[in-house]
Formats: structure tokens, C-alpha cells, sequence
């Protein structure tokens, strides 16, 4: 699982990067780097990293999501949660949460714009994390006993909040 981590470092730093450097102003996570350093400064070296290194506009607005995916479906692969007598497994619910996410857009219930290529990348970025990245994991639940798996399953979950774009 320590390589699998290192995956998941590695994906959300990039999706940190381009939110930083490529996004709106107005996601939290930008608010708050902004009140660490200043708006002029957060300005110029948006400035700076944006005509170095020039992003096509479906790397800057699917790939953080498909990446967040990624990093979920890897920390959820192999959790549940029992309820009553059945075992609910997690592997499912990135899918399921960041499409319903898309789909909320959809309906103008949340902020954002829905898009065909961010479900693309939602599920092309679960599918290799499902498929193409092996783990021996046991199966285990994500609250009893509550694990360090668990901890960051839930944490991974709590980061959409970073991307939240204020009015």
C-alpha cells in the first residue's frame, strides 16, 4: 500500500498544482493561499507558472477530478461498511459521487458547469485505479476498527471541499 500512497501524493499535487496556478480564484484552496501570501503575489506567479508552462483547458478542468477519483477509488478499494447484515462495499462510490456531483451541476442544484469530459476522466481515471494498479488488500471496515486507511478514505472525501468555488 506504501507505493499506492505515493500514487496518491503524486495525483493530488498535480490536481493541487493546477488548481493553484490554472483555476478560479474563488476555489477555497485559492482563498486560502491567497491569505498566506497576498493577492498580488498569488497574481504573479499564477502569471508566471501559467505562460511557462500553458495547459490545454481539459488538463486544467477534467484532470484534477479524474485524478481525485483516482486517489478515492485507491484509498477505498478494498473498504466497506456493514449495514445490518450486508457488507457495502466502497470501490463504487468515487463513481457514483463524482458523477452525481456532475449530475447536481447539471441541474443547477450546485455550483459548477456539467461536462461530458469530466465524467470521461472520472471514469477512466476509476478504472485504472481499479484495474490497472495492484494491491493485495484485505477487505476491511472503514469504522471498526477505525484504521489509518479509514482516516485517509475519509480525508480524500473531505478535499472536494478545497476545490469549492465561492460566490
Amino acid at each position: 500500500m506504501k507505493k499506492n500512497y505515493w500514487l496518491i501524493i503524486l495525483s493530488l499535487s498535480v490536481s493541487l498544482f493546477i488548481y493553484l496556478f490554472y483555476r478560479t480564484e474563488k476555489t477555497a484552496v485559492n482563498q486560502l493561499l491567497i491569505y498566506m501570501v497576498s493577492r498580488d503575489t498569488f497574481i504573479e506567479w499564477r502569471r508566471a507558472v501559467a505562460s511557462a508552462l500553458p495547459l490545454n483547458k481539459h488538463i486544467i478542468y477534467s484532470l484534477p477530478g479524474g485524478l481525485w477519483v483516482f486517489c478515492i477509488t485507491l484509498t477505498s478499494k478494498f473498504l466497506f461498511i456493514k449495514c445490518g447484515n450486508h457488507n457495502i462495499r466502497l470501490l463504487f462510490l468515487p463513481l457514483v459521487f463524482s458523477i452525481g456531483l456532475e449530475l447536481l451541476q447539471l441541474l443547477h442544484i450546485t455550483n459548477g458547469r456539467f461536462d461530458f469530459w469530466d465524467i470521461g476522466f472520472y471514469v477512466a481515471c476509476w478504472a485504472a485505479a481499479v484495474y490497472l494498479i495492484k494491491h493485495n488488500g484485505t477487505k476491511q471496515n472503514i469504522l471498526k476498527p477505525f484504521t489509518a486507511s479509514g482516516f485517509v478514505c475519509i480525508l480524500s472525501y473531505l478535499i472536494v471541499y478545497l476545490a469549492h468555488v465561492s460566490k
